[in-house]
């Protein structure tokens, strides 16, 4: 499975689309297109979810509010509006639809980048802790909470509990 995030693009402009695609590849982005919501519907039912949607505001027929409206009800993936629409208004109601973040055209591609990254790094899903710590021969299982030396079991007199129930 390729490992690298998989970027969709919903741009109604070729151009824009076309060098959105090839910066965002050459940033280490699988990148997928589109020109409207239902280039959108048909990459979700046959590709799945991406990672994140780089989604117009001004889309013809549906357009990018209703787009970001729909796939908010039905989904938690990240949307990042990339629109000509800057005024604080439309960036407001953008975000109000449920995007995760709004970046007005023109715009710098590095800054595009740095906002996709930013997005994905929170919503990655957190790091399970490891269970299980080894010093030498001690052994302590937290989730048994148990401590062995060994591979025989030692006698605590205080019972093994999570530092965050513990206060600390």
């Amino acid at each position: 499975m390729d490992p690298r995030p998989r970027i969709l693009i919903i741009e109604d402009d070729p151009e824009i689309r076309t060098l959105l695609r090839d910066y965002l590849t050459k940033q280490d982005f699988r990148v997928d297109t589109g020109d409207g919501g239902v280039a959108l519907d048909r990459f979700r039912s046959t590709t799945g979810e991406p990672d994140l949607i780089v989604l117009d505001l001004m889309l013809p027929g549906e357009d990018g509010l209703s787009i970001c409206r729909r796939v908010r009800a039905a989904s938690r993936v990240p949307i990042l509006m990339l629109t000509a629409k800057g005024d604080d208004i439309d960036r407001i109601v953008g975000l109000e639809m449920g995007a995760d973040d709004y970046l007005p055209k023109p715009f710098n591609p590095r800054e595009l980048v740095a906002r996709i990254r930013a997005i994905l790094r929170r919503n990655e899903p957190p790091t399970v802790a490891a269970s299980k710590l080894a010093v030498a021969d001690l052994i302590i299982d937290l989730d048994a909470r148990s401590v062995s030396r060994n591979g025989r079991p030692l006698d605590m007199p205080l019972p093994l509990v999570p530092a965050q129930s513990a206060g600390m």
